[in-house]
């Protein structure tokens, strides 16, 4: 398998180098060069099989070349043997033909899980093999940092650097960072949104200098291994829902545009989806382009659904290069156009193209507590603020009530105990077994300004276990 950047100007490279690279050379993202796809018979014969071998056959092509079979199988088994249910990602039942697909029985509690366990083993056994030590670089609204950094804690060859934005996400959210505690761990709150901290991601990949020859590894949905880690669970739920004889459509809370593209991605591998909502908060870019063609940065607004206050959406570039017709250049254009202007507009006939699937929603903190305690009182189920919002859409945009509609649910309700509160539905949940102890915990974060050269000079300055670069 090889990739190609969306930019068209970098060199394609194997599974392995992408997975070591995250953002390409040309400032494009990685996406294979040609997608594989299954046979309606082929994803049949998978159904009742545990996740991690659903997981090895939906991947393994995306991996060829560069892992065997039998260590990728290893990897996987211990990825998802680490979950809290035995089902990994249980479907739940919310009304006669409405689904949430629970994607938080993981060790931090968020869907994020899925992609970053693996991503951090697939980490340690490239790193391993190629005698090679790397610094990781991220930026998280929330859920990111903390599945990366508890992903990565035992990598014997990776420091690991999370930025977040100081004061804006939630203290169960910060404390799952902040409390893993280790010589190659470092967290770094900054002075800013959360778009200052991908920003600051972007302008170190592109220039690595203060690294002093060490490379720098992506952890964010840049990276094409977190894409295709959440591809398979759209195969997982559409199985347990009589697909592929029948189709499927999917709910997705998203800020970024990498879970739900990974739908789509499962859709062009040969699993039937008939429909994709985008379900947003009040930082609605993505929205806005869906529902009216235009794809403009606006002001950032801090809501009780903070993993999706994002107001640039990386992923949405690798969506925008299939629209095009792969055509690179034009994706760099319009890249430069946004960089410069703050917004594009797409032809008519490629967001005409992009609606054939998609239909999006934008949805308040107001509403956002309304369905929380709507889904409490009729079925008893506790949302978490994102997949309150997914839920909603679900029901404001869904073409056919004969089709299984599936939420994706993205976090335990317990990390966002403003909004259950706000909600009014009782007492928040309890912490799990192995959070009990979370207030408890000692904190390690450091405060930095809003300034890429505080935040390398930090960087090179702490990297190697404790040493300089």
């Amino acid at each position: 398998m090889r990739y190609i950047s969306t930019r068209g100007q970098a060199p394609a490279l194997n599974f392995e180098d992408v997975l070591l690279a995250g953002l390409a050379s040309d400032g494009g993202l990685y996406v294979p060069e040609n997608l594989p796809r299954f046979t309606q018979e082929e994803i049949a014969s998978w159904a009742g099989l545990p996740y991690h071998e659903l997981a090895f056959r939906v991947m393994r092509p995306f991996v060829a070349g560069s892992i065997a079979d039998a260590d990728f199988k290893k990897i996987l088994e211990a990825t998802y043997g680490v979950f809290a249910h035995s089902a990994v990602a249980p479907l739940r039942q919310l009304d006669g033909n409405e689904w949430v697909l629970e994607l938080f029985h993981g060790p931090t509690l968020a869907f994020k899980d899925f992609a970053l366990q693996l991503l951090g083993r697939l980490l340690d056994h490239v790193l391993s093999k190629r005698g090679e030590r790397v610094v990781i670089m991220g930026a998280t609204s929330g859920d990111t940092g903390s599945a990366a950094i508890e992903g990565c804690k035992a990598c014997e060859h990776v420091d690991i650097f999370i930025m977040h934005p100081h004061n804006r996400v939630s203290e169960v959210q910060r404390r799952q960072m902040t409390t893993i505690l280790g010589e190659n761990i470092h967290n770094i709150a900054i002075e800013g949104n959360f778009d200052d901290c991908q920003e600051m991601v972007k302008a170190s990949f592109a220039d690595q200098g203060f690294l002093k020859g060490t490379r720098l590894v992506a952890v964010n949905s840049i990276n094409w291994a977190r894409i295709m880690a959440q591809i398979v669970y759209y195969f997982h739920a559409a199985l347990q829902l009589g697909g592929p004889a029948r189709s499927v459509t999917f709910s997705v809370p998203t800020g970024n545009f990498g879970d739900i593209f990974a739908g789509y991605l499962a859709r062009n591998m040969g699993l039937p989806i008939s429909q994709l909502i985008v379900a947003t908060n009040r930082n609605d870019i993505l929205h806005r382009f869906m529902s009216g063609n235009q794809y403009v940065k606006g002001d950032l607004h801090p809501t009780l659904s903070p993993s999706m206050d994002i107001m640039v959406s990386s992923n949405f570039e690798r969506l925008l290069f299939d629209l095009h017709g792969r055509n690179g250049a034009a994706i760099a254009g319009l890249m430069d156009t946004f960089k410069q202007g703050g917004g594009f507009s797409v032809e008519d006939d490629r967001w005409t193209e992009a609606r054939k699937l998609f239909d999006s929603l934008a949805v308040n903190d107001e509403q956002t507590c309304e369905t929380i305690a709507e889904v409490y009182k009729t079925c008893g189920e506790l949302l978490d603020p994102h997949t309150a919002i997914g839920v909603r859409a679900a029901r404001e945009c869904r073409r056919s009530l004969a089709v299984p509609m599936v939420t994706l649910g993205t976090a335990h309700p317990v990390k966002f105990p403003e909004a259950v509160e706000k909600a009014g539905v009782g007492q928040s949940p309890a912490l799990p077994a192995h959070l009990t102890d979370l207030f408890q915990r000692e904190e390690r974060c450091t405060v930095l300004a809003n300034d890429l050269k505080a935040v390398q000079q930090f960087v090179a300055a702490h990297g190697n276990r404790g040493k300089p670069l």
